[in-house]
């Protein structure tokens, strides 16, 4: 089992004791936060569905991202990866969502945001929405990877903290 697989197990067995449901809203990474939750036996248990939206109109038509939030702030920004957090939660019946839209290469940077720029947003039904920006360094299969084993960890994070706090 490799070390996303493992990441993914630990997330769903917390899920899974607490009764919650995940969704997943991808860009860069192409749906490769659900993967490696559904490689998981028993993942039908905790994994409700995922959302790969890479294009623009894909945010738009599947997650209901405001199309000012783009025009504004560009696909790859925190408002987008809110945005399409809160959105797989409204389309989906799940508890938690996570999303990821980013610049993985080897093309498509710039000075503003350079290729290895990936935005994050982690959601709860509760209401609790974050979003935060890394740079990643890498090819482009790196930047992807490390975008997933980051999109895992802070959301194993926030569900395991709002147990402390609830």
């Amino acid at each position: 089992m490799n070390e996303l697989e493992i990441l993914a197990q630990q997330l769903g067995a917390v899920l899974f004791a607490r009764g919650e449901w995940l969704t997943a809203a991808e860009s860069c990474t192409g749906g490769w936060v659900s993967q490696s939750v559904t490689a998981i036996a028993g993942s039908s248990g905790w994994f409700e569905r995922g959302f790969v939206t890479y294009s623009n109109t894909a945010k738009v038509e599947m997650l209901g991202v405001p199309e000012t939030t783009l025009e504004r702030h560009g696909a790859v920004s925190e408002q987008t990866a809110r945005a399409m957090a809160q959105g797989a939660l409204a389309h989906s019946r799940a508890d938690w969502s996570v999303a990821i839209t980013g610049i993985a290469g080897p093309g498509g940077g710039s000075a503003e945001k350079p290729v290895g720029t990936v935005c994050f947003g982690w959601a709860s039904k509760e209401g609790a929405c974050e979003a935060q920006t890394c740079r990643f360094s890498g090819d482009r299969a790196g930047v992807r990877e490390q975008s997933v084993r980051h999109a895992l960890t802070g959301l194993l994070q926030r569900i395991e903290a709002s147990s402390i706090t609830a």
